[in-house]
């Protein structure tokens, strides 16, 4: 079966995202097609707009979302017409050496899947009929999309509006995975979380429920550091003019941070994290940088001050049990979904939801269908 739906796209590089009826074609063998109820504006989304990540236009953007499925193809028994769905930009095809050892964020089959499903075909053309790709396998920022089911988490969203089940699809999942997978941020600890953007706040998130004691935000924009306290943070610190950051957190910390989290995407900001660690602490990347971006660090502090610097994909998500997880917690009122949402857009209105985000104005922007 062939759909047509409105859908937002990536058309030319550091130019405007344009909304366009597309054509989306029916599931395959192993996929899915959903009906899209919302889609969170995400930062990597800006970044294939950019450039800063390699998805060359046309391209279907959008891989934070949440919909129900209405069609499924050959070969599919996990998912069934009617069933509530998050996207999962990682594909996991459940076999290779990371699915089978906990760490499907790092699956074999998500490289096979950045711009096209996984066996490098697409579901989506335009109205002159040519293809489009796909961001991260996903392209679900559209009325109607297709999936390999290795991207697609079936949940219980019963109660849960769909824009706050969409930003589990990514921004939560990212952010508060850096803090309670990657880190394992003990009880007790010190952290420091660069950056308080929709990552950012998620990282907090992730910070108070292990427990941290102490909490400092980082930024340049006073209004978003407000909003880092609403989540949790018990600190923030606004760098702007401040000639020397480290100094100032590890003062700041009382000796340094025992985490430290960078959630912009910055070489220099990575530095600055792993630079206001206590002897023995963590920092961990979370931010997409460039792949030209470098960070540098003293090699003796690693040796003599046994400091990791590691980096978080996807907040070393294990999605069919973390998705479910923390709807969980939602539904507990221990994690902060609607409160994340600064604004909720029309598809039609996407190009303003992009220039808001790029404008630092939300810290989560919602498309909903």
């Amino acid at each position: 079966m062939h759909y047509t739906a409105r859908a937002v796209l990536s058309r030319e590089l550091n130019a405007p995202v344009v909304v366009e009826t597309i054509s989306v074609q029916g599931p395959q063998r192993h996929e899915v097609t959903i009906k899209l109820g919302a889609c969170g504006v995400c930062h990597s989304d800006l970044s294939a707009t950019n450039g800063t990540l390699p998805f060359p236009p046309p391209v279907v953007l959008g891989h934070e979302g949440a919909g129900t499925v209405i069609e499924v193809g050959e070969g599919v028994t996990e998912f069934a017409i009617g069933d509530t769905v998050l996207s999962s930009f990682v594909s996991m095809c459940g076999i290779c050496r990371y699915c089978t050892t906990g760490r499907p964020s790092l699956c074999d089959l998500a490289g096979k899947a950045l711009r096209t499903l996984p066996d490098g075909t697409v579901r989506t053309h335009d109205a002159q009929g040519q293809p489009l790709s796909v961001f991260s396998g996903c392209g679900v920022m559209a009325e109607v999309a297709t999936l390999h089911v290795g991207n697609v988490v079936k949940v219980d969203a019963r109660g849960v509006k769909p824009e706050c089940c969409a930003l589990i699809a990514c921004g939560v999942a990212t952010g508060w995975g850096a803090a309670v997978n990657t880190a394992k941020v003990q009880p007790g600890s010190v952290c420091v979380v660069i950056g308080a953007g929709g990552v950012g706040l998620n990282a907090i998130q992730g910070c108070v429920l292990s427990g941290a004691t102490m909490v400092v935000a980082v930024d340049m924009n006073d209004i978003k550091l407000d909003t880092a306290k609403a989540f949790g943070a018990t600190h923030v610190f606004n760098a702007t003019g401040v000639d020397d950051v480290v100094r100032a957190l590890r003062k700041l910390t009382g000796g340094g941070a025992d985490y430290a989290f960078e959630c912009v995407g910055s070489g220099a900001l990575v530095a600055q994290a792993y630079g206001c660690l206590r002897k023995g602490g963590t920092a961990v990347a979370v931010g997409v940088a460039r792949a030209s971006d470098m960070a540098s660090v003293r090699t003796h502090t690693l040796t003599f001050e046994e400091k990791v610097l590691t980096g978080s994909n996807f907040g070393g998500a294990r999605p069919r049990h973390d998705f479910p997880r923390l709807l969980g917690l939602y539904r507990a009122g221990r994690l902060k979904l609607d409160e994340l949402i600064t604004r909720r857009y029309r598809i039609e209105e996407a190009p303003q939801a992009f220039d808001d985000l790029a404008q630092g104005r939300n810290a989560r922007g919602v498309i909903v269908f």
